[in-house]
């Protein structure tokens, strides 16, 4: 067992029942952070309809609860996480808890939209620091040998927050209201807190003048180029037109200020030398494309069921349902198969589960219909887990302990990234392929031709996420890093 040390490093020393407890109440309140910003995500979207009402409001005004949240993440995470290395992670993540809990209960008792939306964005940056530092944790509070297991872990509980959403939001709002949804986060963020605060390590006290500096001018040009990004392929409703194709002009030219200004400075948000390990590029790039597919389950599945197979709403949310439960009961396996097996080989092995569960989508439901479907998600799915829990693994297990919080913040923000695009670019194919402007309005048949071309596309993107994992393992053989000859 390797006991947590205040200076943020582990060092061996013989297992204590004590030592293991404290290891796994740890392990519970990073849990617990990864549930609480997954479920924000979730929870949400079945309230829609009851706010717009609530507030006589627009669909589309009420969609920015959702999108304040969604940006506030996307936007920040990465700046959150360097803050955390900097500033200490135990205490960022003690103040991103109380922030979350406290916007919770403001966006459980405000009287207006605005303000609702508001608490809201504020919810989504104490989100974004949980989720940036949740995973930086592991490694200072598990045995590297056990990282495997806790990454897995982590994905279950993401798993868990994202599919237990829905159907607590809905039982909340009948029971007690909107408001409810919002104020069940007190009594989580609470206990989550008093956890974190009792059992996570530290923070390392180094001199003010050995302390790097946080660079802000390289923040505010990240921020300002996600939140461009995420906006560009999320308003519109789907329709790219001109101010998509504006938004995504200045996120590109942010992209390229950010990238100069990185170069330039002394202290970096991010370090551009880190790409040039085949390992640390690849992680990211992977992330990004298989996000992408599986957003393209949630976006296709539901147009899917109930247009092409016929499905009432309740089945259709019955076999949707599939996806998150066997995401929540193989995540914790999947870890401990990569602790067994190794990340490396098995994040191939994940890569190849869900190349061949996305060509399943493409041709098993069209032949047999849901349970075709079904045996297609439980084939995509836990290879899905896999891929999370052995790229995560691979890429936060060397990485240097004053970075561990902008590189977690870094493999958070492609896997939202992947999903922000996933949304746009696969609902567009989906529609392409189904040849219709409105898919809500399509003919079964047309939906189904949509649905064997978007998961044949998506196929594509994971053979592709495939050959960069192939490609990076022949590049690091070939050039190995300073020191692993010794």
């Amino acid at each position: 067992m390797l006991k947590p040390l205040a200076a943020g490093r582990s060092e061996p020393v013989p297992e204590t029942g004590e030592q293991t407890a404290a290891v796994r109440w740890a392990l519970a309140s990073l849990s617990l952070s990864m549930l609480l910003s997954s479920l924000g995500t979730s929870i949400a979207n079945v309230a829609l309809p009851t706010l717009a009402q609530a507030f006589a409001a627009s669909f589309q005004d009420v969609q920015w609860i959702v999108l304040a949240y969604l940006l506030a993440i996307t936007s920040l995470i990465v700046s959150v996480g360097r803050l955390g290395d900097i500033a200490g992670r135990r205490r960022l993540l003690l103040a991103g808890l109380v922030l979350f809990t406290a916007a919770s209960v403001l966006c459980g008792i405000v009287p207006t939209l605005w303000l609702l939306i508001a608490a809201r964005a504020a919810q989504g940056l104490g989100a974004a620091i949980m989720m940036a530092l949740t995973m930086a944790f592991v490694s200072e509070t598990v045995p590297k040998a056990k990282t495997g297991s806790a990454m897995g872990l982590l994905g279950t509980m993401s798993a868990i927050g994202t599919a237990l959403g829905p159907s607590l939001g809905g039982v909340l709002i009948s029971a007690l209201g909107w408001r409810a949804i919002f104020l069940v986060n007190l009594p989580l963020g609470v206990l989550t807190l008093f956890l974190a605060h009792r059992f996570l390590p530290a923070d390392r006290r180094e001199p003010k003048q050995h302390r790097a500096g946080f660079d802000m001018m390289g923040t505010t040009l990240l921020a300002l180029t996600l939140a461009a990004y995420a906006l560009a392929m999320t308003v519109g409703r789907g329709r790219f037109g001109a101010l998509n194709m504006a938004l995504l002009a200045a996120a590109v030219g942010g992209g390229g200020l950010f990238l100069l200004a990185e170069a330039r400075t002394v202290s970096p948000l991010i370090q551009l030398t880190m790409f040039r390990k085949p390992g640390f590029s690849a992680g990211l790039a992977m992330n990004t494309l298989v996000a992408t597919v599986m957003m393209a389950t949630l976006v296709v599945g539901p147009f899917y069921l109930s247009r092409a197979l016929g499905l009432d709403a309740a089945l259709v949310g019955i076999v949707m349902s599939t996806g998150p439960i066997i995401s929540a009961l193989s995540g914790v396996p999947a870890g401990r198969i990569v602790d067994s097996l190794g990340a490396p080989f098995m994040t191939v092995v994940g890569l190849v589960a869900m190349g061949a569960g996305s060509l399943a989508l493409s041709v098993l439901p069209g032949m047999f219909g849901i349970a075709g479907y079904m045996a297609a998600i439980a084939i995509l799915t836990p290879g899905y887990q896999l891929f999370q829990a052995a790229n995560n693994t691979a890429v936060m297990r060397d990485v240097d302990p004053d970075r561990r919080g902008v590189v977690s913040g870094m493999l958070n923000l492609a896997r939202n990234l992947g999903l922000i695009t996933g949304a746009s670019v696969m609902g567009a194919v989906f529609a392409l392929a189904a040849a219709t402007a409105d898919v809500a309005t399509a003919r079964p048949e047309a939906v189904a031709v949509g649905m064997r071309i978007t998961f044949a596309v998506a196929a594509a993107l994971i053979v592709g996420a495939l050959a960069i994992a192939i490609g990076s393992r022949a590049l690091a053989a070939r050039r190995p890093l300073p020191g692993d000859a010794a």
